[in-house]
């Protein structure tokens, strides 16, 4: 005779979901942090070693360089090698580079060690991914995803307040020791809390040729790369407000560190309200009709303010709610892309996931190295940048995404 199911299994099977999604959402959230944090005491650091704004831009530039090239290489690593080696030794080197970080004597030795974090940074960016493939398939997994999504999504809101006042308090060298004290507590997690999740038989099965073959296969695709560009240009829109942003706030419209952060929360806040809707919007528009709706919204809004700008309407009401509004559609884009990148190669969906996220952050780190020589401390500058993102995903969406 079967036993009967016990009462409590589902239960039991949806705390071990919700464990694992914030145990996975925050190892994930620890490179974000090492972005956000910081962004209130840019002005500061510029100040205290005596560079120009672009100079202290460059060490976001350089963070996002290294987060999304290494993905290129770790991720094959976590198939070869399990899970938790590659994020210990990420977390390992993201621990040292902090540090190093709170002791920079000048912008030069700063910039070179934010690579060095982001380096250490992309291991715990793209292993969280294939940990939820490894442990769970269909609904469980979109499941584990939204859950991860939202604990991660909770850096961007929380990060730049508690950077404001760390910095406030005991200044922006601070910052950088209490990202490495996070980074400790993330090593603490990984070794007790999470398992090894891949079997040792499917690890002697993977290696560097084969990796590189399935990059060679979506770098073909044509389709894919239309759809991770329009993904790379939509973050950059985002990319290049967080470089500019802190100087244009502080400079132009005198806001506060503390304010600033408040209003950088507002943007996070959007993308997490509109990414809930998701599910149903798709079930109602449908994924590729969705993606374009959202790239739409983003383009006209993020051109309209520009426009704005230029017309001489100069005030900070505007510029934050257009750009909640813009960013917002984020929530929508940046999921639809992952989806759509992934469907077409399923066999290929770790490789996919972590050939985008390399797109991601490269492309939004040119974006900012493009803008930066133009960067004044006014709006105009970073309303351009963030306007010619927004257009050139459109034109992806339009001629670029088959129906």
């Amino acid at each position: 005779m079967r036993p009967m199911p016990s009462p409590t299994a589902p239960l039991a099977h949806a705390a071990r979901i919700r464990r694992h999604a914030i145990v996975l959402g925050l190892l994930t959230a620890i490179g974000p942090f090492a972005i956000d944090m910081y962004l209130p005491a840019l002005p500061a650091i510029g100040r205290s070693l005596g560079a120009a704004p672009d100079a202290v831009q460059a060490s976001l530039m350089a963070f996002f360089l290294a987060l999304g090239a290494g993905q290129l290489l770790v991720g094959p690593l976590s198939d070869m090698l399990g899970r938790r080696r590659p994020m210990l030794a990420g977390l390992g080197l993201f621990i040292a580079a902090s540090i190093g970080c709170a002791l920079a004597p000048n912008i030069e030795l700063l910039i070179a060690l934010r690579f060095v974090q982001g380096l250490g940074a992309c291991a715990c960016m793209v292993t969280p991914r294939a940990i939820v493939r490894d442990l769970y398939v269909g609904p469980d997994a979109a499941h584990l995803m939204s859950l991860g999504l939202t604990v991660y999504s909770v850096s961007p809101i929380v990060a730049p307040l508690f950077g404001s006042l760390v910095a406030d308090a005991a200044g922006w060298r601070s910052v950088f020791a209490v990202i490495a004290v996070l980074a400790v507590a993330g090593v603490a997690t990984v070794l007790w809390l999470l398992p090894e999740t891949r079997p040792a038989a499917a690890r002697r099965q993977s290696g560097l040729r084969s990796a590189l073959a399935g990059y060679a296969v979506l770098l073909r695709d044509r389709q894919f790369l239309a759809v991770a560009c329009m993904a790379s240009l939509a973050l950059s829109t985002f990319f290049v407000y967080v470089a500019n942003s802190s100087f244009v706030m502080s400079t132009h419209f005198g806001v506060t560190p503390r304010s600033y952060a408040l209003l950088f929360a507002l943007n996070a806040v959007a993308l997490v309200a509109v990414s809930q809707l998701n599910g149903r919007l798709v079930a109602r528009f449908g994924l590729r009709r969705l993606l374009r709706m959202a790239v739409s919204v983003q383009a006209v809004v993020m051109v309209a303010l520009l426009g704005l700008t230029v017309a001489g309407v100069d005030r900070l009401d505007v510029l934050v709610g257009l750009l909640v509004i813009g960013y917002g559609c984020n929530g929508v884009i940046v999921p639809a892309a992952f989806v759509l990148g992934m469907e077409r190669h399923p066999a290929l969906a770790g490789t996919a996931s972590a050939l985008i996220g390399t797109f991601n952050f490269v492309g939004g780190a040119v974006m900012v190295a493009l803008v930066a020589p133009f960067a004044d401390g006014t709006p105009l500058p970073m309303l351009a940048g963030i306007a010619a993102c927004a257009a050139g995903a459109l034109a992806l969406a339009r001629f670029g995404l088959a129906r």
